[in-house]
């Protein structure tokens, strides 16, 4: 179990990254998450440290790689990759819940570009993992939880599958299986308890791949149901060696805030742990923060730009789009340095809306853009999905804010417009105090910025509605910009974190 909570963990890679898996390549690292409904799917990054992730692409960024079709409900697409490095190539498994299956891609450079998917139809489950034995043989399993060889060349299968340690008896929703050899033997590591508070993380051993499994007597070996620690439904971990040879995990977990039950906002983030090895069991530390860095020197990065003047030839990696992105509804060469959009849906209520944004990263950030409505009408919207979405809209003579709450639809605030472009913007604020068990997570303020630089508050809205405890599924908040009738053309996008 987990020492005494650290108010100062956080994510490695925060927002909406949930499911990591993680793999070595010499000295570097690799990363991969579920990106469900979202287009492009599945988002790697790379590290030197294991604690500070830039994202090198999305691993299926082409049509032909990911179908995910206009009916495609939120929450759906592409489940919990496994990402390895095996034989001087980098594999992908992964599964589409819309109709493809589980789907294996593979790649020399994790960047890019990733093969055509190798269809997989006997393999049944979700949350596939690879393995190969000193044989040779790759193990194929998933949740549930069950095991069948594949060749993974053509997606054969080879044998029967067979069950496997599904962890505690009468657990919830077994899921999330890694195998691994590590020293004399063969750790099956499993999720349980289901994604909600209730997460948690198994192991089991086996002196063979497919069994049979002792389970740890210490299980679970990560959770935080039932603490107050800041991260809570702790779970669906990865294991990687760090560049002095010790252990760590990746897994995903959450950070609630507000009053009774709790809400989390920007949906499950990926967190760093130490793992020590004690009679040849795991024992998980504490999530890694400003106080306990791992122990060799860390890399960080260049700092991320503010501001995205659109003036390449695309979009950079971090922008995505649900369920697809046509170029002629969305491109950056049409007008020099402006991003256009072109209306499909009507509002962020239809599927097929032309949407693309960036996952919210940070409790307290503001989002701000210049758009030019004269063709049409649009917007910058902060998003959960179809049926709970806030946006401020603008048209040739109107400002407006919408909310999009279940099954009611409002517009909460509007104001005239003088036509031209005009520059829109978006702040959330977490609650710092907890003065009623019904305070929301935080709130979501909605502006305009006027001629002489000051900004106008239109509205200020409970985030509340824009969580998972409210919505449901498995994403998180997505902030970006959208065209609702004809052309809108944004000349830049920016986005950054502020001191609570």
């Amino acid at each position: 179990m987990p020492s005494a909570p650290d108010s100062a963990s956080i994510p490695v890679i925060p927002g909406f990254h949930p499911d990591p898996s993680v793999c070595r390549a010499g000295e570097d690292y690799y990363l991969v998450c579920s990106s469900f409904e979202y287009y492009p799917g599945i988002p790697v990054f790379h590290s030197r440290d294991l604690v500070h992730w830039t994202q090198i692409g999305n691993a299926l960024d082409r049509p032909d790689q990911l179908r995910l079709p206009p009916d495609a409900h939120s929450s759906g697409g592409l489940y919990a990759p496994t990402l390895r490095y095996h034989d001087g190539r980098f594999w992908l498994i992964v599964t589409n819940v819309n109709g493809d299956g589980n789907l294996l891609f593979t790649a020399t450079d994790p960047a890019g570009p990733w093969s055509d998917p190798v269809r997989l139809p006997g393999v049944h489950g979700i949350d596939p993992d690879l393995a190969w034995d000193e044989h040779g043989t790759c193990w194929c399993t998933v949740a549930g939880i069950s095991q069948v060889r594949i060749d993974p060349r053509t997606g054969e299968t080879l044998g029967e599958p067979r069950r496997l340690w599904s962890g505690a008896p009468g657990a919830k929703t077994p899921e999330a299986p890694h195998l691994y050899r590590i020293g004399a033997y063969w750790y099956l590591l499993i999720a349980e308890g289901g994604t909600e508070r209730c997460h948690g993380v198994s192991i089991a051993r086996a002196r063979t791949p497919d069994g049979p499994f002792e389970p740890c007597p210490a299980n679970p070996v990560l959770t935080h149901r039932g603490t107050d620690h800041p991260v809570q439904n702790t779970g669906h971990a990865d294991l990687v060696q760090g560049p002095d040879g010790s252990w760590w995990m990746v897994f995903l977990g959450v950070r609630p805030r507000g009053g009774s039950p709790d809400w989390h906002v920007l949906g499950r983030e990926t967190f760093l742990a130490p793992v020590t090895w004690v009679d040849d069991w795991p024992v998980v530390g504490e999530p890694t923060s400003a106080r306990t860095p791992p122990p060799w020197p860390l890399r960080p990065p260049a700092e991320a730009p503010v501001r995205d003047d659109f003036d390449g030839d695309g979009l950079a990696p971090g922008w995505i789009s649900p369920r697809i992105r046509r170029e002629e509804d969305c491109t950056t060469g049409e007008r020099a340095g402006w991003l256009t959009l072109r209306a499909r849906g009507q509002s962020l209520d239809d599927s097929d809306v032309t949407f693309v944004g960036r996952r919210q990263q940070h409790l307290s950030c503001r989002a701000w853009t210049l758009l030019d409505p004269a063709e049409g009408s649009g917007g910058l919207a902060v998003r959960l999905d179809e049926r709970h979405h806030y946006e401020i809209e603008a048209t040739a003579s109107e400002v407006r804010v919408v909310a999009r709450i279940g099954p009611l639809r409002s517009v909460v605030a509007s104001r005239p417009s003088a036509g031209g472009p005009v520059v829109l913007g978006v702040g959330t604020t977490p609650v710092q105090e907890i003065t009623d068990p019904r305070d929301g997570p935080d709130t979501v303020a909605f502006y305009v910025r006027e001629a002489d630089g000051t900004r106008t508050e239109l509205v200020r809205l409970d985030g509340r509605y824009l969580s998972t405890e409210v919505a449901g599924g498995f994403t998180g908040r997505v902030i970006g910009l959208y065209a609702s009738a004809g052309t809108v053309r944004f000349d830049w996008f920016d986005y950054e974190p502020y001191e609570d």
